[in-house]
């Protein structure tokens, strides 16, 4: 055999390998590899939406926040607020009981500045009476000298 068709017979045995290749091999592998590159993109879009969704979830979640934050500070603000009222109104009904307390006490003051006054002119009187007494060296009726009595206890 020659060189040439030993060739030949060669470059027959591997266009049939091609064509077998080509026809039984190679179109399962492409299908894999398109099956393959199918599942890759449709994760890699899966992955963007995901991630989208994400962006829209924390942007949301921030907003929540934001708001929540607002919120609370207006309801501490609110608090702050009432308790600062609470304490006035408490302030002012304080002042307005001890002024009724210190007013009540003041009448009472007076009542007793007058009752003792009285008994203290009740007391003059009477030692102004045994002075008299004493000095008369006799009794002083106090019925009869009443009116004189009356005076006496207006002028001290």
């Amino acid at each position: 055999m020659s060189i040439n068709a030993t060739f030949f017979a060669q470059m027959v045995v591997f266009f049939l390998l091609v064509i077998f290749t080509m026809k039984f091999v190679w179109p399962p592998i492409a299908k894999a590899l398109d099956e393959r590159a199918q599942k890759i993109a449709d994760g890699l879009a899966a992955a963007d939406k995901a991630k989208s969704e994400l962006s829209v979830a924390n942007k949301r979640v921030e907003e929540e926040l934001s708001k929540s934050r607002n919120e609370t500070a207006a309801r501490l603000a609110d608090a702050e607020r009432r308790a600062q009222a609470i304490v006035e109104e408490a302030k002012s009904k304080a002042t307005e009981e001890g002024n009724k307390i210190v007013a009540a006490a003041k009448v009472e003051a007076e009542q007793q500045t007058v009752k003792a006054r009285e008994t203290l002119r009740e007391q003059v009187a009477a030692l102004a009476v045994k002075g008299a007494e004493q000095i008369l060296r006799k009794e002083v009726n106090a019925g009869v000298h009443a009116d004189l009595l009356g005076r006496l206890k207006t002028e001290l």
